[in-house]
């Protein structure tokens, strides 16, 4: 809803690869018209013993980081393993830097054969190269393969009618709490917005000067609280016009009134958010620093493996009288895409990489939900990640990630006016002044 780290995976690049032969020469023909034997032998013999070409994938992920490096280092592993004509080039870069490096690729000669994409808008601007392949034929020719997908997860990546990736991951937001915190204190899980202040009041009260910490360093953490804000105080045909470019104006109130709302949210989290990280805040809650953060669900098994705190979770909460939509939960698939001109043989890498047992195996190592059927089990995940995709799962509605529902340019706007609503730098009508010209200028008017 992430500097520049170039990895290629020293295991496969050891095998380097070596260009097939030429085919033999004709046969030597003796001036009685027999024929020569030495040098036809020659050449087949040569021919024989050298190894085809090699057919070179090149793929393309965001995690340099553990576990998902070494798990994808693996995959590739695996895959070559059994398919030997393969080499498989791997570059990674993580979340922001990938984000730019993918719209370069793409714009480029330079496209990965296999590369993953968020859902909706950035997913779409891809697709608006021309260079991204559709993925109907394959949906409908391997029905083993695409009838583990999970459906509801597949809309993110439609356009026009059609499908252009494979959702791997799926993913919520939710608000994590410290239930010893909450229990000695007397407080329960809040539904709604002033039930939530109300919540942060007493934590602040009770000696939790950062009752609850973001690490606003990270323009994507902003976003995050923009998405479900918006969502419970804007109607939702104004946002869903809004946030197409050629239709975008952003004159409703609501704007205002999320930016507000964001503002009073801040107020609770200290000077300290805006000067660490998000990962600086998740560690934070783990280790029973803060009593409250807000996360994505795919971190519970982060915060399991520090294993200092016993944790509950819940939804943004519904906005009183607000004239959004107050049950749907922020989050969004994350898919694979090929490349128009991909292989047959990528194609191949393409499905082993989103198939059942790769999702399976990903759950176990990563503790993360899959969007695919099979992937988390009881016995691949926690109690706590089969409960969270079952969350996921039986949702009324889904919000994207705010920053990739939008125009990339609007979206700077609102995450860097974020972050000096944060520090009192800016006002809400003045992000949404300059929101307002911006989304004239993509309009074209």
């Amino acid at each position: 809803m992430k500097k520049r780290l170039f990895n290629l995976t020293s295991a496969i690049l050891a095998s380097s690869v070596i260009l097939a032969a030429c085919s033999p020469a004709a046969p030597a023909t003796t001036a009685g018209g027999s024929t020569g034997t030495s040098a036809g032998t020659a050449a087949s013999t040569s021919a024989a013993t050298q190894p085809a070409k090699k057919v070179v994938i090149n793929f393309f992920h965001r995690w340099p980081n553990e576990p998902k490096k070494s798990f994808y280092d693996r995959k590739v592993q695996e895959y070559i393993a059994t398919h030997p004509n393969v080499d498989i080039k791997v570059e990674s870069v993580i979340n922001d830097a990938y984000k730019e490096k993918i719209r370069v690729q793409v714009a480029s000669t330079q496209m990965p054969d296999v590369f993953f994409s968020w859902s909706d808008s950035f997913a779409q601007n891809l697709v608006s190269s021309g260079k991204v392949r559709a993925l109907d034929d394959l949906y409908e020719q391997d029905k083993a393969w695409s009838g583990n997908l999970i459906e509801s997860q597949i809309k993110g990546f439609t356009f026009d009618g059609k499908k252009y990736a494979a959702p791997f991951t799926m993913d919520g937001k939710a608000f994590f709490y410290n239930t010893e915190v909450f229990g000695k204190l007397n407080l329960k899980a809040p539904t709604t917005w002033k039930g939530l202040l109300e919540v942060l009041d007493t934590l602040k009260a009770n000696g939790y000067d950062t009752p609850i910490a973001a690490g606003l360093s990270e323009p994507w953490v902003v976003s995050h609280f923009m998405g479900p804000i918006f969502d419970r105080v804007v109607k939702a045909d104004v946002l869903a016009k809004d946030y197409i470019q050629k239709t975008g104006e952003f004159t409703d109130p609501g704007y205002v009134e999320g930016l507000k709302m964001f503002e009073t949210l801040a107020g609770y989290m200290g000077d300290i958010s805006t000067a660490i990280d998000h990962e600086t805040s998740r560690n934070m809650f783990a280790n029973g620093e803060i009593p409250m953060v807000y996360l994505q669900i795919a971190e519970i098994k982060r915060i399991k493996e520090i294993d200092k705190v016993e944790f509950g979770y819940f939804n943004f909460p519904e906005v009183e009288g607000a004239v959004g939509v107050q049950s749907s939960l922020e989050g969004a698939p994350e898919g694979v895409m090929l490349s128009k001109e991909a292989s047959p043989e990528a194609i191949e890498f393409f499905k082993y990489l989103t198939s059942a047992e790769t999702a399976a195996d990903f759950t176990k190592t990563t503790g993360e939900i899959t969007a695919i059927k099979g992937g988390v089990t009881s016995e691949t995940a926690s109690p706590e990640v089969v409960e969270a995709f079952n969350l996921i799962n039986d949702a009324e509605s889904m919000t994207p990630w705010f920053d990739n529902a939008v125009n990339i340019n609007i979206g700077d706007i609102f995450m860097k006016g974020g972050q000096e609503l944060a520090t009192k730098q800016t006002t809400a009508e003045q992000i949404m002044e300059a929101v307002k010209v911006k989304a004239t200028e993509l309009r074209g008017n």
